[in-house]
C-alpha cells in the first residue's frame, strides 16, 4: 500500500506575490530553472517562503503531475533520517513491524523537497549521492535496488561551503545538488512589497472573520510596518498583520504589535518608553501618588487620575488616549473597563 504522510498540497499563486526588483528577479530564475529537470538548492533566512518557492518549481515543471514529498531533516533524529528517506524492510531493526516505503519512494516520478538539508548525517549524505547518480538506493534492512526518478530540491540557510571544508558535508553531493542555486531576498530588502503583503494579508485575515470592510493601515501604521526589520520574514509579517486585524474593531488599522509578549499589565506605563511629545512621562508627574495612601489605594487613584487626563486631553477619544499613555488600545480598554465607574 502506498504510503504518503508528507505531501506538500498546492499552493495558490496569491501567496506568491511581491512587486520590488529584488523579488522579481528571483521569480524569473525561480520560472527558468523550474522547466530543467535537474536539482535546484535554496538559500534563504526562516520566513522567507521557501515552502512556497519549492511548490511553485514543482508546478512549473514537467513533473507538476507527480508528487511533491517533503522532509524536514531538522525536526528528525539523525538516526531516523535514513529510515525515513529510504523506508525499510519488515524486521530490519526493533519495532520494524511491517515494511515501510521512504519519501524517495513515495516522491517518485515527482519531487522531493529536502528541507534543512544540511542536518543530514554524513553516511546518508552518501546514500542520496547514489540516488542522485544513479536513480537506485537500498531500503535499510534489504540487498535489493528500487528505482526512484526523483528531481530533488534542497533549502537550507546553513553554510555548506564551509560544512564540506569541515567534512560535514560531502562535496560531491553538493556538486550534483547545486545546478542552481537560488537565494531567497530577505522581507527587509524588498522595498515596497511590505505593503502589498501586508494589505493581502490583512485582507484576507478580514475575510476570514467574516467582515464585510477592507482593512486599511493609517499612516503611523504604515511607517511602523515599513520601518521594522522583519527578523522573521514573510512568516513573521502574515502573523504581526493578522493579529492586528483580530484586535482591531474598525477597518482602519492603527495598532501593531510586533511583540505579543510584551507585558499587558498598568505598571507598564511606568517603565514604557514616551511617545515624542513625552505626555505620559507629564502626566505621571503632574499626579504623584500620595504617600500616606497605601501602595495599592495610591495605584489605583494614579491609574484612575492618569485615565482621565488622557480622555480629557484626547477629547474622550479613547484610542487617542492609549497612545497618549503609550498603551495598546486593547490594554487601555482594560483599564477602562475596570474603572469605568469612576470616570
Amino acid at each position: 500500500m502506498r504510503e504518503d504522510t508528507s505531501s506538500m498540497a498546492p499552493v495558490p499563486a496569491a501567496e506568491v506575490i511581491g512587486q520590488s526588483e529584488i523579488f522579481l528577479d528571483f521569480m524569473e530564475k525561480l520560472s527558468r530553472v523550474a522547466k530543467v529537470d535537474r536539482p535546484v538548492l535554496l538559500i534563504g533566512e526562516r520566513g522567507t517562503g521557501k515552502e512556497l518557492a519549492v511548490a511553485k518549481l514543482h508546478y512549473l515543471s514537467p513533473r507538476w503531475q507527480g508528487p511533491l514529498v517533503a522532509l524536514n531533516c531538522a525536526a528528525l533524529a539523525p538516526t531516523l533520517i535514513e529510515s525515513e528517506l529510504f523506508g525499510h524492510e519488515e524486521g530490519a531493526f526493533t519495532g520494524a513491524t511491517r515494511r515501510r516505503m521512504g519519501r524517495f519512494e513515495s516522491a517518485s516520478g515527482g519531487t522531493l523537497f529536502l528541507d534543512e538539508i544540511g542536518n543530514i548525517p554524513v553516511e546518508v549524505q552518501e546514500k542520496i549521492l547514489r540516488v542522485v547518480e544513479y536513480r537506485t538506493f537500498e531500503q535499510v534492512g534489504s540487498s535489493k535496488p528500487i528505482y526512484a526518478d526523483v528531481r530533488i530540491i534542497g533549502a537550507t540557510n546553513a553554510d555548506l561551503l564551509t560544512m564540506t571544508a569541515e567534512g560535514r558535508f560531502k562535496r560531491d553531493l553538493l556538486d550534483r545538488l547545486s545546478f542552481e542555486v537560488l537565494f531567497l531576498p530577505s522581507l527587509r530588502v524588498r522595498m515596497g512589497d511590505i505593503l502589498l503583503l501586508a494589505n493581502h494579508f490583512a485582507a484576507r485575515m478580514a475575510f476570514e472573520l467574516g467582515r464585510q470592510e477592507v482593512p486599511e493601515f493609517s499612516d503611523e501604521a504604515v511607517t511602523a510596518l515599513e520601518r521594522y526589520r522583519w527578523p522573521g520574514n514573510v512568516r513573521e509579517l502574515k502573523n504581526v498583520v493578522e493579529r492586528a486585524v483580530y484586535r482591531s474593531d474598525r477597518a482602519l488599522i492603527t495598532e501593531i504589535v510586533f511583540d505579543p509578549f510584551r507585558p499587558s499589565s498598568f505598571e507598564e506605563v511606568l517603565t514604557i518608553d514616551t511617545q515624542a511629545n513625552g505626555e505620559p512621562a507629564a502626566l505621571i508627574k503632574e499626579h504623584p501618588a500620595p504617600v500616606e495612601k497605601s501602595f495599592s489605594s495610591a495605584v489605583l487613584e494614579l491609574e484612575i487620575k492618569l485615565l482621565k487626563s488622557a480622555l480629557e486631553t484626547a477629547q474622550f477619544n479613547q484610542r487617542r488616549a492609549a497612545r497618549i499613555l503609550g498603551l495598546t488600545y486593547h490594554q487601555f480598554r482594560g483599564l477602562y473597563r475596570k474603572h469605568k465607574g469612576h470616570l
